[in-house]
């Protein structure tokens, strides 16, 4: 279904088909939600994107047009085309999903586009490369576990910034996720790594697929990878 008859029920329907399967079924999942994605996360008030966005620009010193951008779980680009309307101009994309891949390549917008499972294989880019690394929704329990966020630290150059979004699922496995990455985050600070530039709340970050009427919460992420 990839007309304007789509409703929010429709695609809560088909979000509740993805749980409890493992990662590289929920791979294949976004490949056959590619086409929609973008009017499907519309239609469920999907604000990170634009909430994460803004955050990094609104914290951001530095030339938008010259900064390299690594766009780690891509999906169909819809960041990167956000970005671009505030000025940043040089993206390269990681996805897991070939299908996300396909429509990000649609964009125009990126100088390469890489296909990683991450967590299972190593974040496919260069070390101390990029001047921002940007992540939005992908850091949850089943999606990307937290040890890939030194990754994204290692791909900033020294000076660069990562910025981060997270939502907090209403589960058990959601706020032990929350614990998990927050207490990586501080100990990365802790190991001189990079430095806590701002954190700032979500509090509507998108509709819940399971609960009529309510939106789940999240939190976004500035960090500064340290000059030594």
């Amino acid at each position: 279904m990839s007309d304007g008859s789509r409703t929010v029920n429709d695609v809560k329907t088909f979000l509740k088909s993805s749980r409890d399967v493992n990662l590289q079924q929920m791979m294949k999942f976004y490949d056959q939600w590619a086409e929609t994605y973008e009017q499907d996360s519309v239609l469920m008030d999907y604000r990170a994107p634009h909430h994460t966005a803004g955050f990094l620009n609104a914290n951001f010193s530095g030339s938008r047009e010259e900064v390299l951008v690594l766009d780690v779980a891509c999906g169909s680009g819809w960041v990167a085309k956000l970005m671009a309307e505030l000025g940043f101009r040089k993206f390269v994309g990681v996805d897991g999903s070939k299908g996300m891949l396909e429509q990000a390549a649609k964009t125009g917008l990126y100088q390469d586009l890489r296909l990683a499972l991450l967590g299972t294989e190593p974040l496919p880019a260069q070390t101390d490369a990029f001047d921002v690394v940007m992540i939005v929704g992908a850091l949850r329990d089943t999606f990307v576990p937290v040890s890939v966020v030194r990754e994204l630290c290692y791909a900033a150059k020294p000076g660069g910034y990562v910025c981060m979004s997270r939502v907090d699922p209403k589960s058990e496995s959601g706020a032990k996720y929350k614990v998990c990455l927050e207490k990586e985050l501080q100990l990365m600070e802790d190991e001189g790594l990079w430095t806590h530039v701002i954190s700032q709340e979500m509090d509507r970050y998108m509709m819940d697929v399971y609960y009529d009427d309510q939106y789940l919460y999240g939190t976004m992420y500035l960090y500064r990878k340290a000059l030594n």
